[in-house]
């Protein structure tokens, strides 16, 4: 339940919807299967791999406790909002299941005003 490979977070990214908040960006787009996750975490957010790698396993973690609340379908790439920002695993569950679902919404509102134009 996973994104994995670059070409998979090239197309949310370049196709997605997104969402923020004070401490999250979410971007989504439907998928293939079941709802996946990606985290995009890099050395801007912290310098120490130490302090990235926690910040992935809250998010995870978030992602696992919430799935059942998540639009169904979709990938979903978190990318932290602000350098240093370091949300618990509560204001994380809270934040993720609102931007996923914002995101998701958008984009369908996104699909809706391009189709008459086809």
């Amino acid at each position: 339940m996973r994104l994995l490979r670059p070409p998979e977070f090239q197309r949310t990214f370049r196709e997605g919807s997104r969402a923020k908040s004070k401490y999250l960006l979410v971007v989504a787009v439907p998928g293939p299967g079941p709802t996946r996750l990606g985290l995009s975490v890099g050395k801007r957010i912290f310098r120490h791999a130490n302090r990235r790698n926690r910040l992935k396993r809250v998010l995870r973690e978030a992602f696992r406790l919430e799935y059942a609340a998540l639009p169904v379908g979709f990938d979903l790439v978190i990318v932290p909002a602000v350098p240093g920002c370091a949300p618990t695993l509560a204001e994380a569950r809270k934040e993720l299941v609102i931007l996923a679902q914002k995101a998701a919404r958008r984009y369908a509102e996104k699909q809706a005003r391009e189709a008459p134009r086809s």
